[in-house]
């Protein structure tokens, strides 16, 4: 065997591993099982191996192996892909994880209130720009804190739990001008895009995926606009479209992770050269500043930085919020 080859499938059964013991452990009992047992199998590992280096990541190859029938234990993962896996490439090549978890705003409400309002919202990797949406969900803190949209409660209703020495927001964001940056925006009306984003959610979450139909549904009354293109390219002329008279919040939630370092950088120093502020949502290893926070206990392995500052520890799925340590 080619040693490159060797090296790069030793570097993909390491990956599923770490995810399965790292993200899936205690989460997913279905992802940690394929996790572990596709690191262990030479022959599936092979097949990850001819994917383009962007498409081998877990949460994709699982969804497309879902998509095509996948479910239970891992043998049937297993023969799913080996017997379908023209078809399994087939998707993988074709679709992006472009998970779109509204619940996220749960824990970014807090710093979003404290802004002055009003708010211009411009998210990059916006998907079907649900998390644009903050304004229009219900909150309710385990601080006995609940906020509804100015209308009524919504049939979206975002629980989070606050650490120690974490408040809640005193109010809701007052939002005058939304919009999202994405390579493939997801239309919020097309009915394969929203059953594609229902299978990124993960086989154990119903929860998630009750709560995605409810954003969705609200989605498609208002659909935010989201422009289709690079965020490093389209991000300042995008800014410059948002008023003069409200503050423009850059914001991601799980993005920067697919950009290499370089671009990260670049991005990083495109948008502290906008007006506003920059409130990002992002695995502690995704920027320096935040590597020293890294830690094994999954719900803190998101950091919130406002302004490149670190601000707090974030479950990835917006569950709770807690203070750096």
């Amino acid at each position: 065997m080619d040693p490159a080859i060797s090296l790069g499938t030793a570097g993909i059964a390491a990956a599923y591993r770490a995810f399965g013991e790292r993200e899936a452990r205690g989460v997913s009992p279905t992802y940690e099982a394929w996790a572990i047992g596709l690191s262990e199998d030479p022959d599936v590992v092979d097949l990850l191996a001819t994917l383009p280096r962007g498409k081998r990541q877990p949460n994709l190859v699982f969804a497309a192996a879902r998509w095509h029938g996948a479910v239970g234990s891992y043998r049937e993962l297993r023969t799913t892909l080996l017997e379908r896996w023209t078809d399994v490439r087939q998707t993988i090549l074709a679709r992006a994880t472009q998970t779109n978890e509204a619940a996220r705003c749960a824990a970014l409400l807090p710093f979003l209130a404290e802004l002055p309002q009003p708010l211009a919202l411009l998210e990059v990797g916006a998907s079907a720009g649900l998390c644009l949406l903050p304004d229009r969900y219900s909150y309710r803190y385990d601080d006995g804190t609940n906020l509804d949209p100015d209308d009524g409660a919504s049939d979206v209703v975002l629980s989070c739990a606050l650490g120690p020495g974490v408040s809640a927001p005193a109010r809701m964001p007052h939002v005058v001008w939304r919009a999202g940056i994405d390579l493939a925006p997801v239309p919020v009306a097309d009915d394969d895009a929203r059953a594609w984003l229902e299978m990124l959610v993960w086989p154990e979450h119903d929860d998630r995926r009750a709560r995605l139909r409810a954003a969705l549904a609200v989605a498609r009354r208002d659909p935010p606009h989201v422009l289709a293109g690079d965020l490093l390219e389209e991000l300042p002329r995008t800014a410059a479209e948002a008023p003069d008279n409200a503050t423009l919040v850059v914001f991601h939630s799980a993005v920067l992770a697919y950009l290499d370092p370089a671009n990260r950088s670049a991005f990083a120093e495109e948008v502290a050269a906008l007006p506003g502020h920059w409130l990002s949502n992002e695995g502690a290893r995704v920027f320096p500043q935040t590597t020293h926070l890294v830690q094994d206990d999954a719900a803190r392995s998101f950091v919130v930085m406002v302004d490149g500052v670190p601000r707090a520890y974030v479950d990835p799925h917006g569950r709770s919020l807690a203070p750096l340590t």
